[in-house]
């Protein structure tokens, strides 16, 4: 049974005299502990399509449940852990009270849908256990974004969206935090909601791949991406894999014609 569930969600955004239509009639299924990549050209709509079922921007047509919730029910009941492209920390705190954050903020929640997990385990998965007295601003980038992934995971959220997190990293820092995030999901399966531009990354990370068309955003294609998990970097050797990446290119330039 899916977990979130999206019918004929259309969203325009109206600026004085000019109406932009981002999204047009999505139609989109999840299962809980899924991971399902977003993938599309820029501007179709798929920060817009992870903000509405966020609860964070309400679209203009359709229906979206969580869970059977509204967004914005699964909103309040802590549902949602956000990972942006920027990784939003405090650079006076250290890496170990950033991770803390979420707790502090939502300490008078009214619930918490599950547990929490360790910190410090969280940190050494992404390879940072050592860092986590160090002061956010001493990290590199790339550091960064890993104690934000790292984070998410140990907000209690069952479900995490991600905004193009690695979008400002370098090609080899993006393709090291690629499988650390991998390995942390494999790990905790959470529900994982992942936009991203890389084809390759969205076919090692996924169960899922939506391709997205040119504004107004449609969903071109649904991929299911039948590898076999825990996945290695061997996969990306592989002729399936290959293949896949393949059909996903071919689908993303016909939107070029």
């Amino acid at each position: 049974m899916s977990y979130i569930q999206l019918k004929q969600v259309s969203k325009t955004f109206k600026q004085r005299e000019r109406s932009t239509q981002a999204l047009q009639q999505i139609d989109l299924q999840i299962e809980q502990r899924k991971f399902v990549s977003l993938i599309g050209p820029s501007g179709c709509g798929k920060s817009t399509l992870l903000r509405i079922i966020g609860g964070l921007v309400k679209g203009d047509e359709g229906e979206v449940t969580i869970g059977g919730l509204s967004p914005k029910e699964a909103q309040k009941q802590k549902q949602f852990g956000f990972v942006p492209q920027s990784p939003a920390l405090f650079p006076w705190r250290t890496v170990l009270e950033n991770m803390n954050l979420p707790f502090e903020v939502n300490k008078k929640a009214v619930k918490v849908t599950t547990k929490r997990e360790d910190p410090m385990e969280l940190l050494r998965s992404v390879g940072l256990g050592e860092f986590a007295h160090s002061y956010a601003k001493e990290l590199s980038g790339g550091m960064q974004q890993r104690v934000g992934i790292a984070r998410a995971f140990g907000s209690g959220a069952p479900i995490l969206l991600m905004d193009e997190p690695f979008s400002a990293l370098d090609e080899i820092t993006r393709e090291k935090i690629s499988y650390q995030l991998l390995h942390i999901w494999e790990a905790y399966l959470k529900t994982v909601v992942f936009v991203t531009h890389n084809i390759r990354e969205a076919v090692l990370l996924s169960d899922k791949v939506v391709v997205m068309s040119a504004r107004p955003g449609k969903i071109t294609k649904i991929i299911n991406i039948d590898l076999p998990r825990p996945r290695s970097a061997d996969v990306e050797e592989s002729v399936q894999f290959n293949q896949y990446v393949s059909e996903i290119r071919g689908y993303l330039r016909a939107e070029w014609q």
